[in-house]
């Protein structure tokens, strides 16, 4: 409730009124929007347009009154009515009807509203506008985001909407003025915290709609620069220049002149976020160091020389110190204490990774690259997909900070060379296995075993003074025969302290036998060994077996359920065991209800169930129940997606069942949580009996093929699958894996590779009498022909497959045949057809409950509803797929879909909506679809800018689809040069 002049700009207050005299209940208003009142959140009948009028004059005087001829000039302007003074009265006495008492008085000949100040929306909005100013003065952007998007959230269209009058209209222009304004001040927030790939979607709808706002213009200038696209920008400033000159004869403000000057230039400060998104979802000051040990014990010279080292950082070079030494020697224990001493000279962070370099499978630099980027607040959006990018992109981040970082278990130079900081302030230490010749400018350190003193100190901190005290030659033989390791010291010490009934003595006595170590003195992984033998000989049996078991089983971690089936135990009897395991320093507990190995260990417990287990037959059954367990439940995670889909009922049999889900969304979380971990299992059951079970899991999941994450492990398992089932001679196996591995190309765009594989599997299906296989791959090879343009050979592909979904009773495939051959019908033009497939179709999803595939459906009947000029019906149809797409995390057909919605805008002349739709296909379809994908939607978005009059821009889209099509041979090149021509000539 506002002056008469105006709403209030933010920051000006109104003093607080009392509350309605009549009543207790809760009243608001609303201006922001269609002019309403709620009572107790009901809504409160408002009147006429006039009577609306009259109460939006009375709630933006802010309650002070206003006499009648303020309102009748405020409703009819210069040509009231003759009973205009009774018509206000009239209206004011009805308002008073539906109001409490007290909230509408008269007073001196005129009306007032009076109520809290909180009661009016626009008053809610200005407060949250003034707090967010607030916070943005005091630095804290990412607090003044949030407080300004609940401001604009407070909008619900158009303010004032369908009161009439002069006042009406003026008040309407200032507060759409000012939600501009708000959103400018939001989207530079947004630019400042990182989320530049996200803004460009929304400025260039708005630059469409506001053309001549030249802020806008030079928000979305930045935010292209900073998403890697140059010259788009650039195209941004000459579209603005030229629109300037045609529409107000004048040239761009000195600011946007002096944004392209450093566009041009390539100012690197301008590509750097002023700060990083809000710490509450992503610190920009991470503290990722593990905590130190509370008994950290001697390495004094160690200590005082890496800290010294560290403390150079601050200099004018960057500090790097390896740590090398066997496993065991406490090099990682080392790091994290100096780390955490050395906290106050990195005041802007410390980040950690275990590199994981001594095991089979090391993490990759730009995996790790992602995962630091993320912590230092860069925006998902935002992290490019190749590795020198990232490392790029990474020391950038870390120029003019502090930060310490701590690579733990390299594998060797090459890992770590991307990890490292490029300036002067941060440092790194590495940890690894191997020493660092190669890495240039490192300080090397070789970590030895503790002396003789150190490791009895640290075995008595552990242990407890009084029990060593008595028993001092017992401890120096205990630490001798562990070799002064500390990790094996440390084992040895926490089972003494978990034995009170023991003595130092029974605990020397058991290590002097040398049939319980494994050649302990030897130097190398031997002298591990022999210290990890010391834990496993102290196991219960029940112990010993999960141990030795668990180790066969790859994947970064395991979870409890999965650890349940490799032991076929139930879920609490699998609990105590691993736990008891944790206790002896022999398993991590990576999270609740997950355990991990150290690297070393699970190649110990390995050796142990090679030497140990029997009968030997037991490691394979093991293996097996893994696989069970993980086919099993990716069936049921398919079969809940995918409900109706025969698929399920054509894999291979299983013993061990798998975990049921209360709904889809928990089926696919575990799907996405365990993707490592199921594609790590797939891939080591590769031969034998678990071959067949390996492929039909890769067929189960094949979700992850398109996941954008695991997109890429998925494929190369699919790639060793489909060796190894030609290898062995299983030809149903290869036809299933090769089906995997159509489904991988065809997905990531490579066409050529997709339409190989599916017509093997089409040969390999036949010859191995297996049904399934050979129906997706006459389906697949179908769509295939369609992106190929081999149309005639698609339709008799798609024939073909419907002919044997249907002999398979396989509704949910034939489903899937016709919805693509509704898409040949429309390439052939014969839409009236396409139309009737794509229903009938979507038809047959629904009748089946498959809201997944029934967004494919409505995809396909909307490109046809497209087609044939019913544009309403197919934005409806592919709105709807879209909500289930994104729902279902299927980020390909979620791109795809926005693809289409921007298809169809342009059909329907919104050029502006459809350039929103096509950069945030863009966006959603980042690292996946392919680059044939990409270029279709560049295409459109040229279309799209070139309908909002931004023709600089649409060259540059057009251009960069030109090169994708021209690279690819596609023939859709010659329609992207005839719209170059036209520019060309001009």
């Amino acid at each position: 409730m506002d002056r008469e002049d105006g709403p209030r700009v933010p920051g000006q207050r109104s003093a607080p009124r009392p509350a309605p005299a009549g009543g207790g209940g809760d009243l608001r208003f609303g201006v922001l929007g269609p002019v309403r009142a709620w009572y107790d959140g009901d809504p409160l009948p408002s009147g006429s347009p006039q009577q609306r009028a009259l109460l939006a004059a009375l709630l933006l005087r802010d309650g002070r009154t206003a006499t009648a001829a303020e309102l009748i000039d405020a409703i009819w302007g210069d040509e009231p009515p003759s009973q205009a003074l009774a018509a206000v009265r009239t209206y004011a006495s009805r308002l008073r009807k539906v109001l409490p008492p007290g909230v509408l008085v008269s007073e001196s000949g005129g009306y007032a509203i009076r109520g809290r100040a909180d009661a009016l929306d626009l008053n809610v909005a200005q407060e949250l506008a003034a707090e967010a100013e607030k916070a943005r003065a005091a630095g804290e952007r990412g607090q003044a985001r949030v407080l300004i998007n609940k401001s604009l959230g407070l909008w619900d269209g158009e303010p004032l909407a369908s009161v009439p009058g002069p006042y009406a209209e003026t008040q309407r222009a200032r507060l759409e003025e000012w939600r501009l304004s708000l959103l400018e001040t939001r989207l530079d927030l947004d630019l400042d915290c990182g989320h530049h790939a996200e803004a460009v979607s929304e400025l260039t709808a708005l630059t469409a709609a506001h053309p001549l706002r030249e802020r806008l213009r030079e928000l979305l200038m930045l935010a292209l620069y900073r998403s890697g696209r140059q010259a788009e920008a650039l195209a941004v400033y000459a579209d603005t220049r030229r629109l300037l000159a045609d529409e107000l004869g004048v040239d761009p403000a000195p600011e946007l002149s002096r944004l392209q000057q450093r566009i041009l230039r390539a100012d690197v400060e301008l590509a750097r976020p002023v700060e990083e998104p809000p710490a509450a979802s992503k610190p920009s000051r991470p503290a990722q160091l593990p905590a130190t040990v509370p008994d950290f014990t001697g390495r004094t010279a160690f200590v005082r020389e890496l800290r010294d080292r560290l403390a150079t950082a601050e200099g004018s070079v960057m500090a790097v110190s390896a740590l090398a030494g066997i496993g065991g020697v406490g090099k990682t224990t080392l790091a994290v204490h100096v780390a955490h001493d050395a906290r106050p000279h990195f005041p802007d962070g410390q980040l950690y990774v275990d590199l994981q370099g001594a095991g089979a499978r090391a993490a990759e630099p730009e995996t790790v690259l992602g995962a630091f980027l993320r912590a230092l607040g860069t925006a998902d959006s935002a992290i490019p997909d190749s590795l020198d990018e990232r490392a790029a992109l990474y020391r950038s981040t870390l120029a003019g900070r502090r930060v310490l970082v701590l690579l733990d278990n390299a594998r060797d130079a090459a890992q770590v060379r991307p990890l490292l900081p490029g300036t002067a302030g941060c440092a790194a230490l590495v940890t690894s296995r191997v020493r660092m010749v190669d890495l240039a400018g490192a300080h090397l350190v070789d970590l030895d075993v503790m002396s003789p003193e150190e490791a009895l100190q640290l075995f008595t901190r552990i242990v407890g003074a009084e029990r060593v005290r008595a028993e001092r030659e017992a401890a120096l033989d205990v630490v001798a025969a562990c070799g002064f390791l500390p990790l094996a010291i440390r084992i040895a010490a926490s089972r003494l302290a978990a034995r009170r009934t023991w003595t130092v003595s029974v605990l020397a006595a058991k290590l002097a036998d040398e049939r319980r170590r494994l050649d302990e003195l030897q130097a190398g992984d031997l002298a591990v060994k022999a210290t990890f033998e010391l834990g496993y000989g102290q196991l219960e049996p029940a112990q010993a077996r999960a141990f030795r078991l668990l180790g066969l089983a790859d994947g970064p971690d395991i979870s409890l359920a999965a650890a349940a089936a490799v032991l076929d135990l139930p879920l609490h009897d699998a609990e105590d065991l691993l736990e008891s395991l944790v206790d002896a320093s022999l398993l991590e507990s990576a999270a609740p209800g997950r355990y991990r190995f150290h690297d070393l260990v699970r190649l110990y417990a390995r050796a142990c169930a090679e030497r140990d287990e029997q009968p030997p037959a037991e490691r394979d059954l093991a293996l097996s129940r893994l696989l069970d367990f993980y086919l099993a439940t990716a069936a049921r995670v398919y079969a809940i997606e995918r409900p109706g889909d025969r698929l399920v009922d054509h894999l291979e049999p299983t013993t061990y069942r798998g975990l049921t889900f209360a709904d889809r969304h928990a089926a696919q979380d575990w799907l996405y949580a365990e993707a490592d971990c199921l594609l790590a299992c797939a891939r080591r059951s590769a031969g034998g009996d678990s071959l067949r079970r390996a492929v039909d899991l890769l067929w189960a999941a094949l979700d992850l093929a398109e996941s954008g994450a695991n997109s890429k492990g998925y494929e190369t398992v699919a790639t060793a699958l489909r060796q190894d089932s030609r290898s062995s001679g299983d030809g149903r196996a290869e036809a299933r894996a090769a089906i995997a591995l159509a489904y991988v190309h065809h997905v990531s765009g490579r066409f050529d590779q997709a339409d190989q594989e599916a017509r093997e599997a089409m040969a390999l299906a036949l010859e191995a009498d297996d049904p399934l296989p050979r129906c997706w791959a006459a389906n697949t090879r179908g769509v295939i022909a369609l992106y190929q343009n081999h149309h005639a050979e698609g339709e008799n592909h798609l024939a073909e497959a419907i002919r044997d979904f249907r002999a398979c009773e396989d509704r949910a495939g034939e489903a899937s045949a016709l919805c693509n051959l509704s898409r040949i019908h429309l390439a052939m033009g014969r839409t009236a057809s396409a139309v009737t497939l794509a229903q009938e179709g979507t038809a047959m999803y629904d009748g089946m409950g498959h809201a997944l595939k029934g967004a494919n459906g409505r995809y396909a009947l909307g490109l046809a509803l497209t087609q044939s000029g019913r544009l309403a019906a197919a934005a409806d149809r592919l709105g709807e797929a879209l909500e289930v797409f994104r729902d279902s995390r299927q980020r390909l057909w979620e791109g795809m879909t926005l693809f289409r919605l921007a298809e169809v805008d342009i059909a329907a002349g919104r050029h502006a909506q459809a350039a929103a739709n096509a950069e945030m296909a863009l966006t959603v379809l980042r690292g996946i679809g392919g680059e044939w994908r990409r270029g279709n939607v560049l295409t459109v978005l040229g279309r799209a800018l070139a309908g909002i009059g931004q023709s600089g821009r649409a060259q540059v889209c057009w251009q960069e689809a030109l090169g994708i099509y021209e690279e690819l041979d596609s023939p859709e090149a010659g329609e992207v040069r005839a719209l170059l021509k036209p520019a060309r000539a001009a």
